[in-house]
């Protein structure tokens, strides 16, 4: 076989040069192993343990000597141990909604009128929380989470069309945290269909963690409003035996999963519902409603109207000199609610969570809360941040068991594979677990009471842990 070369040359240089050539390699490569051999010193991984690595090793900025800090925690020398994995990491990835440098994603929620006024700070915390991680901890699966929340104004109509944009423009990965049973209920076939996450949704509608089969990629994140009907419950045959029950609730699937929670446990030999009034959330009034009960007379009223719904509700009652033992839902269990009806009102109000309260600041994890909603642009604490910095932090846990397959089916796997997962901001003994047959979040929890101190209402929990089964 004969071998062309650009510049022939005679035969017998060739064969000299060749040999020349093939001898200064060996030279060369023996001088430079020598010489690094001599100059090699001890290194450090990016956590300040002695590297093991070789002189002949090419050197990466997590192993040099040099004791310049970076910008990013996983790289000094003490750090804390999390799930999230190093940024260095490359890990499979596919899909809309990732890039090398981040995860898009997205959520609709209501930011304006009455429901904005009290629920957008729940998005406000998640994106905060996201905010610390992205800080401190680099992110997730070395990649920034980026955030991006529309406002669904309540509204069915509203919510399909920036569910739309956030899925079909924005190129989201997946949807995390929505809220409104009002607006997002018509989104979910369409995120189904497409096959997007919907995950750990602040929606009370039984259906959002009922139906895995059926809906597979939706994941609800708060207790279903049936669920907590069901505690209420138990809670009056046990506590209030022979006392007659009203029922009051919305004219929507979370309204209903109210009512039928509340029959299915209240024991029918010890309590009669006397009566049963839904209104519309559009309606400017429900003083007609509230008559209602008292006519029929109810000793005891559930509810899992909307805080504004259910201070005119105790407030109209006042005003007819009736006062029955209410019980209002998980959405009302916040000081705040002491603005909308006055703590002497509301003064025995029971209700239900499952969270640390925002005044325990004397507890670390609530303190560590305030601190990073301080430090990372969140709304100040309420019971509705220490929530919502729960479903945040969910969330970082299903994206960081992904990082090896950072695909939107690898975040439903990695979700369904979270068991007795606690936040720090949990009561005790409450965690929360998911699989392909269970895509409810919270299902435990303990019952609030309103209480008035010097003049100022909070909540107190009281009696043992309850639990769905």
């Amino acid at each position: 076989m004969k071998v062309k070369y650009a510049l022939p040359l005679p035969a017998k240089a060739t064969a000299l040069t060749a040999v020349l050539l093939l001898a200064c390699l060996v030279l060369i490569a023996l001088a430079v192993a020598c010489g690094e051999e001599e100059e090699a010193t001890p290194t450090t991984d990016g956590m300040g343990v002695p590297s093991t690595a070789t002189a002949t090793a090419s050197p990466t900025p997590a192993a040099t000597a040099s004791p310049t800090p970076t910008a990013t925690p996983a790289t000094t020398a003490t750090v804390t141990a999390t799930a999230t994995p190093a940024p260095n990491r490359s890990p499979v990835a596919e899909g809309p909604g990732i890039t090398d440098t981040e995860i898009i994603l997205g959520a609709d929620v209501p930011l304006s009128g009455a429901f904005g006024a009290v629920y957008a700070t729940i998005s406000q915390t998640t994106e905060a929380y996201f905010n610390y991680i992205n800080d401190t901890q680099g992110g997730v699966c070395g990649r920034q989470i980026v955030y991006k929340v529309e406002d669904n104004g309540d509204d069915p109509a509203k919510g399909m069309e920036v569910v739309r944009k956030l899925v079909e423009q924005d190129k989201v990965f997946a949807m995390v945290g929505s809220l409104g049973d009002g607006a997002h209920p018509g989104t979910w076939d369409y995120l189904n269909e497409k096959g997007v996450p919907d995950i750990l949704t602040s929606i009370g509608s039984h259906m959002f963690g009922a139906d895995p089969e059926g809906h597979p990629w939706t994941v609800q994140m708060i207790p279903s409003y049936r669920i907590e009907g069901t505690f209420f419950g138990q809670y009056i045959s046990e506590n209030l035996p022979g006392k007659k029950v009203g029922i009051l609730y919305p004219n929507l699937a979370m309204g209903t999963d109210h009512l039928q929670g509340v029959k299915d446990s209240l024991d029918p030999d010890k309590n009669e519902i006397v009566s049963e009034q839904s209104y519309e959330i559009t309606a400017i009034s429900i003083s007609s409603q509230v008559t209602n009960m008292k006519n029929a007379g109810a000793e005891v009223v559930t509810t899992n109207a909307t805080p504004g719904f259910t201070a005119q509700a105790i407030k109209q009652a006042d005003r007819l000199g009736w006062h029955p033992q209410w019980m209002i839902s998980y959405n009302n269990s916040d000081e705040m609610m002491f603005q909308f009806a006055s703590p002497e009102l509301l003064e025995g109000a029971v209700s239900f969570q499952a969270l640390k309260l925002a005044a325990w600041t004397d507890d670390p994890a609530v303190a560590e809360h305030h601190r990073i909603m301080h430090e990372y642009g969140g709304p100040s604490p309420t019971n509705f941040t220490v929530y919502a910095q729960t479903l945040a932090e969910v969330a970082v846990e299903a994206l960081s068991r992904s990082c090896d397959n950072l695909t939107r089916d690898g975040l439903m796997d990695a979700l369904e594979s979270i068991e007795d997962f606690h936040s720090d901001l949990f009561l005790d003994e409450v965690n929360v677990s998911f699989s392909d047959t269970d895509h409810t979040g919270l299902q435990t929890g303990r019952m609030l009471r309103a209480t008035v101190e010097d003049g100022k209402g909070k909540f107190e929990y009281f009696g043992p842990l309850v639990v769905f089964e």
